[in-house]
């Protein structure tokens, strides 16, 4: 019953039927999507179903193997390319981890306490990333870093479910306030127009949305500038606010920071959108990377003629569902 020629009828009448309900699943899943492109999201979440397949075909390949079934190159190439994939696909996107970063924001003194900024981007909530496992783990970690605040630098969302406010309703949880913008993909471009969908979620789970506003803080203000891509970056009304504090700006495209004007103090921006790149191969993470980011930011700090760029990798996924050597991050930012 299990010799060579049964092991693999077994394991392909198996792979067929993962097959089929990896088409069935994207289908559904697609049916719920609040998405203007269906065939375009159906593809997307083929790929996130069907790569259940290399789990199989992981474990095959070593039986193939062993067995001489193939010749024992192929059997060590499919092991490979699969186990990478496997880790790239259910493994690497869940290991997210927490990075600090010191930043002095005052240029002539010391903050009078320091203060613990948790900047969380890129979740995209939606077709691949920030389903429930995933944002319970966010959570866990922003409560056990214990911020001051928590700054959510947009692309909350990519295709999302039309059930968007129950998906986020565990950021109740966050024992911080939590301030947001909008990217990108919560601006249309691209995505479905979910703004109003988005706007409501955010509302009903304690998350405030300060595009265009000031919130002000002992020894800096924390302004949200809207997303560059759907023309809301405009800041030229920044040298004629209060200028007695520096300025910390939170805008979801960290190129950007090309139009922050010249202010008394050196502002600090936070941003995301650029996700470290997503997939760290050489060559061709650079060169994808120079349509995501015009003037080169990947990620951590940058220093530009008016102010500084902070750009974290951010949590989520788009385009493929694989995160590799690009670490899901949340960072935090203490000012000293």
């Amino acid at each position: 019953m299990w010799d060579q020629n049964s092991v693999v009828i077994y394991f392909y009448i198996g792979m067929g039927l993962l097959a089929l309900w990896g088409i069935s699943q994207a289908w559904l899943s697609q049916l719920r999507t609040e998405t203007i492109h269906p065939f375009k999201a159906f593809v997307h979440l083929l790929a996130f179903y069907l790569s259940y397949l290399l789990i199989p075909l992981f474990f095959f390949s070593i039986y193939a193997g062993w067995s001489g079934y193939y010749f024992p190159h192929e059997a060590v190439f499919v092991f490979l390319v699969s186990g990478v994939l496997c880790y790239a696909r259910f493994i690497e996107p869940h290991l997210i981890q927490l990075k600090t970063t010191r930043y002095q924001l005052h240029d002539d003194k010391a903050m009078l306490k320091p203060v613990k900024i948790a900047l969380v981007a890129d979740l995209h909530i939606g077709l691949f990333s920030g389903h429930e496992r995933q944002l319970k783990l966010i959570v866990k970690k922003l409560n056990k870093a214990q911020p001051d605040l928590v700054v959510v630098a947009g692309d909350w969302t990519y295709e999302p479910e039309n059930k968007l406010a129950e998906e986020l309703a565990v950021l109740k949880e966050i024992q911080a306030p939590v301030y947001s913008v909008n990217g990108n993909h919560d601006e249309q471009y691209p995505g479905p127009p979910i703004q109003q969908l988005l706007q409501g979620a955010l509302q009903q789970n304690n998350v405030m949305d300060i595009e265009g506003q000031v919130v002000e803080f002992n020894e800096f203000r924390l302004i949200g500038i809207g997303d560059l891509w759907a023309g809301k970056a405009d800041m030229r009304f920044m040298p004629e606010l209060p200028q007695d504090k520096p300025w910390i700006i939170l805008s979801h495209n960290p190129d950007t920071v090309d139009m922050v004007p010249a202010l008394p103090t050196r502002p600090l921006m936070l941003s995301g959108h650029t996700h470290g790149g997503q997939v760290e191969l050489p060559w061709l993470t650079d060169f994808v990377m120079k349509k995501v980011s015009i003037l080169g930011h990947k990620k951590g700090l940058y220093q530009h003629e008016h102010a500084d760029v902070f750009v974290t990798v951010g949590t989520g996924m788009v385009g493929v569902p694989f995160r590799f050597r690009v670490r899901p991050t949340i960072d935090i930012i203490e000012l000293i």
